[in-house]
């Protein structure tokens, strides 16, 4: 039986055996029989942890210790409201604050985002809506499911992987999972790790 800590780019925590090539936390959510409760974050510092660091190792959902959540990659990861973690992904996340051009200390970095992807009260989502022309490679977008944003295509993502891609339109008001602050990262050309599934032109 699955555990509840697979993280789709809605920002949504399902059960679900397919494999993620990152991991990340938002704090304490689980009890002491592996079971999420209501909660879907309980601080504001979302990271993206590679699933491999040193020697250490973790026995997932450990009482009183943070739950392990898992992302299909880093381009879900980044829709869900996370970022790169400073201290086992501290390149990339130089390289994300760089590209951001955020230049607060991070944990006021933490807020904004938290403002951008969280509606206070619901543990809900928050969206917004752009013209797709004007978004970059990388960001994933909700078209009937979430879409991953290509430079001519998008590509349906699901917990197992990227379906084949299908064209992108030229024009035409979207919602936007991903968060503004991951978007100006994007845009600046910070590139996500990205599935094996998705298509080898991707961002």
């Amino acid at each position: 039986m699955p555990l509840q800590n697979r993280v789709l780019a809605t920002g949504d925590i399902v059960a679900n055996p397919a494999r993620g090539i990152f991991m990340g936390n938002r704090g304490i959510l689980h009890g002491n029989h592996n079971d999420l409760g209501r909660k879907r974050w309980t601080h504001k510092a979302w990271v993206t942890c590679v699933l491999k660091h040193k020697d250490w190792r973790r026995a997932v959902m450990t009482p009183h210790r943070y739950t392990e959540l898992f992302f299909l990659d880093e381009a879900v990861a980044l829709s869900a409201g996370h970022r790169p973690c400073a201290l086992c992904r501290r390149k990339d996340y130089v390289l994300y604050r760089q590209a951001t051009r955020f230049q607060r200390p991070a944990k006021e970095m933490d807020a904004q985002m938290h403002s951008e992807r969280a509606i206070p009260r619901t543990f809900a989502q928050r969206r917004h809506e752009e013209n797709i022309a004007q978004l970059p490679e990388g960001a994933i977008i909700m078209i009937d499911d979430p879409m991953l944003v290509l430079k001519d295509a998008l590509c349906a993502v699901s917990p197992n992987g990227y379906a084949p891609p299908v064209p992108r339109p030229k024009t035409g008001t979207v919602t936007v999972l991903t968060p503004q602050t991951s978007l100006n990262a994007l845009h600046a050309g910070y590139r996500p790790v990205m599935h094996a599934s998705a298509p080898k032109h991707s961002a």
